[in-house]
């Protein structure tokens, strides 16, 4: 089935932002007595909000301030600043998308300024004017279904029409929740924790053509 709307995530799927944000994230815990390896933190905060991954950073034994939030993000954006690549595939299916008249959008639990950094580095930023959906805006963040029906109702689309491309089980589950298909995007290891959410994996952007039945360009 070709889909009315693809609800493409953020950090992971569009831009190539995880590693730098996590690699940052290990750093910065340590610092706060947390030591943990870079899959650990993966596997225990991908797809997460960062007040969430504050509460589960101090269930875990970190000792953060309570301002921890604003000293991540502030570590997180400076970094991020210095540039990050857009996911392999991704300018070719958005061009592919844009050739067949096909809308898609991005709903992301991070915040605005967050998208318009990666974005804007990765020259994707255009193509998502007033098409963005933050939950720090929405008050509202995955695996809650509402970001992903607010998008598509803002844009006029059923739900049932609507595709989501993600690569956490969060968003995953969001997507269930919402009653939109899923693309579950694992280029590496099983995909065992997206496919347990409902999630169809893919190994890579190129596959998604087919797979929705529009033209290769």
């Amino acid at each position: 089935m070709t889909p009315d709307l693809i609800i493409f995530d953020c950090d992971g799927v569009l831009v190539d932002s995880e590693p730098v944000s996590n690699r940052l994230l290990v750093d910065n815990l340590a610092r706060h007595g947390l030591s943990l390896t870079f899959d650990e933190a993966m596997g225990l905060f991908i797809g997460g909000t960062m007040a969430g991954v504050g509460e589960k950073a101090r269930s875990l034994g970190a000792d953060l301030p309570d301002d921890w939030v604003d000293e991540i993000y502030a570590e997180t954006y400076a970094k991020l600043r210095e540039g990050v690549d857009p996911i392999p595939g991704i300018p070719a299916l958005l061009d592919q998308l844009d050739t067949v008249g096909l809308p898609y959008c991005v709903a992301s639990n991070g915040s605005e300024e967050k998208m318009g950094i990666t974005l804007g580095s990765t020259g994707l930023a255009p193509r998502f004017d007033g098409r963005r959906y933050s939950a720090h805006t929405l008050r509202v963040a995955k695996p809650d279904p509402g970001l992903f029906l607010h998008a598509a109702a803002d844009l006029g689309v059923d739900p049932a029409k609507c595709l989501v491309v993600e690569d956490s089980p969060t968003g995953a589950e969001a997507a269930r929740r919402a009653g939109m298909p899923c693309f579950g995007y694992a280029p590496e290891g099983d995909g065992a924790r997206l496919a347990a959410k409902g999630a169809q994996i893919i190994r890579d952007m190129a596959e998604i053509p087919a797979l929705i039945g529009i033209q290769a360009a």
